[in-house]
């Protein structure tokens, strides 16, 4: 399967202290550059969260983004460690006996006191593997984002390849037809130039310019390439950075049948295909 290097994928989970929810947003980059993003209750599972992303995406620019929310029910779960309450209570009654006219003591400040009201919330190490199961959904939904991105990235990379056969095919069987024509009209030249007097040495010479301007080598290594390209495609995997170099490899050859080209025919066929190689080329940029 191809994967497309750009998704987006959110998951949330409801914890009894709040809400843990993770965002994911991933675009295309040469190599993983990974940024996450956490509150302070889980800075301690940075590690393991790069770990777990690093093995599921190969590239692209990936931003994690955990956040925690503590619900409203949250406040109601509060512990009142009523021992140390009454200790409070006996030792103000004390300092009342001692200081009559210290003033009241308010509820309120007895239960501001530390330790008197907690309120519970999940360890570390729970609100950690929450966090992780919560990436693995939001890994799994990415996943299937960027495969989906990935059929349709395949479809018009294949979509091109079928063009480009269709150009090499159509212009292929002219190839020794359009050498010897070119072959004829540069020896006419030539006895033009010589008063009609035909040399043997300017026989050997447009043979030997006709064999360089022969593009059946270039063609024939443009259909290696389209082969190649379908056998990729068709393995699936991490193929971005192979499929660039090859669409190197078939610039350089639709440059070479473009340099090497004596007539209109195979001047408008090397132009086709360097269109269609730089639309795959662009398309490409976003493959994993």
């Amino acid at each position: 399967m191809i994967f497309s290097m750009t998704g987006f994928a959110v998951a949330q989970r409801e914890l009894p202290e709040g809400t843990l929810n993770l965002e994911l947003r991933a675009v295309n980059h040469r190599y993983l550059d990974l940024t996450v993003r956490l509150p302070e209750e889980l800075r301690a599972h940075e590690g393991a969260l790069r770990e777990r992303i690093a093995a599921a995406i190969a590239r692209g620019k990936v931003e994690c983004r955990v956040g925690f929310n503590a619900q409203a029910a949250a406040a109601a779960q509060l512990v009142l460690d009523k021992a140390l309450l009454a200790q409070l209570v006996t030792v103000v009654d004390e300092a009342r006996t001692l200081v009559p006219s210290g003033g009241e003591v308010r509820l309120g400040e007895l239960l501001r006191w530390p330790g008197v009201l907690t309120q519970t919330a999940p360890t570390g190490e729970a609100l950690g593997e929450a966090a992780l199961a919560l990436l693995d959904a939001a890994l799994a939904d990415l996943a299937a984002t960027r495969a989906r991105e990935g059929e349709k990235l395949k479809a018009h990379l294949t979509e091109r390849i079928d063009g480009m056969q269709d150009i090499v095919a159509a212009v292929k069987p002219r190839i020794p037809q359009l050498v010897v024509e070119y072959e004829a009209k540069l020896k006419a030249r030539f006895l033009e130039a010589l008063a009609g007097q035909e040399d043997e040495r300017v026989r050997q010479e447009i043979v030997v310019f006709a064999q360089k301007i022969d593009v059946d080598e270039e063609l024939s290594r443009l259909e290696a390439h389209f082969s190649e390209i379908r056998r990729i495609l068709a393995k699936g995997g991490a193929v971005g950075k192979r499929l660039d170099f090859l669409m190197q490899e078939l610039n350089r050859e639709a440059n070479t049948l473009g340099s090497k080209s004596v007539s209109a025919e195979t001047s408008r066929a090397s132009i086709e295909l360097k269109v269609l190689i730089e639309q795959m080329r662009e398309q490409i940029q976003n493959i994993e």
